[in-house]
């Protein structure tokens, strides 16, 4: 792999750079908000590279200011999305994401700006994270009047505990990049300009090692979490469902649109 070759597959970009890593970039800046498309490609290209020998670990990074601000509310394809919706299937997206946490490659994310509600959940499926002093985290879903999604309600107490957890979710707010290294939500903490080099650092480091080793390593570290991550995401996805159609909900939506506190009725 002496030369990068880079592809396209939808709104991502891959690129193999040397020591057996990959980049798998996010190309919606500045926000990098996600739709189902987005996460079905990435879990695609996830797949594809588990069984490519050139890959070993993976970079997961994003264009612009932040790492990825979650669902777009107002988008055209956000309300594809809400429509697809049904009892039976109540977030297809998840579905998708849950593939994500199913792959055997290990994954770090070069996490700047903000990583917000869906967008925190796509950084926690990661192996690790690498922030910095502009990273921002939140599960701002009570905000918005509904619940916690992709997996967070499993996957968040399990990296910083139950407690830190509901802190997070229970009040909506914010820690930047030096909490979450204090919480465990960070692994490495470096300069805003240099997240993605310190996560392609890290990402050589564990590439250099044996490959079947290191699979089987995290396989027994994560055993059962895409089914776990399957079986939460079933319960959040149907609660979300329900919880979107309430008045609450379109407050919500609005008020963290217009940066106030939602004036919320119970409805």
């Amino acid at each position: 792999m002496a030369n990068e070759t880079t592809e396209t597959v939808g709104d991502l970009t891959i690129t193999w750079l040397p020591n057996h890593v990959v980049k798998v970039e996010v190309k919606r800046g500045p926000n990098n908000h996600f739709d189902q498309d987005l996460i079905q490609d990435m879990a695609d290209s996830f797949e594809r590279l588990d069984e490519d020998d050139r890959c070993r670990a993976i970079v997961l990074c994003s264009e612009g200011k932040h790492f990825c601000a979650g669902a777009n509310f107002g988008s055209s394809a956000g309300a594809e999305d809400r429509k697809a919706r049904t009892l039976d299937n109540p977030n297809p997206l998840y579905t998708e994401a849950v593939r994500l946490f199913d792959c055997k490659t290990p994954v770090i994310a070069a996490v700047q700006g903000a990583a917000v509600g869906g967008g925190l959940g796509l950084a926690v499926m990661a192996d690790f994270r690498i922030v910095c002093p502009d990273t921002r985290m939140t599960a701002n879903f009570v905000k918005l009047g509904f619940t916690p999604g992709f997996g967070l309600t499993h996957t968040l107490p399990r990296l910083i505990g139950v407690q830190k957890a509901n802190l997070l979710f229970f009040t909506g707010r914010r820690i930047n990049g030096e909490t979450a290294m204090e919480w465990g939500l960070g692994d490495i903490f470096t300069d805003t300009e240099d997240v993605r080099n310190a996560a392609i650092t890290l990402a050589e480091e564990i590439a250099e090692n044996a490959p079947l080793a290191v699979v089987s390593l995290r396989e027994q570290i994560r055993p059962g979490l895409a089914q776990a991550v399957k079986d939460t995401t079933d319960i959040e996805g149907r609660e979300q469902l329900r919880l979107q159609q309430t008045t609450d909900h379109k407050e919500g939506v609005k008020a963290v649109a217009e940066r106030r506190p939602g004036n919320f009725t119970g409805k």
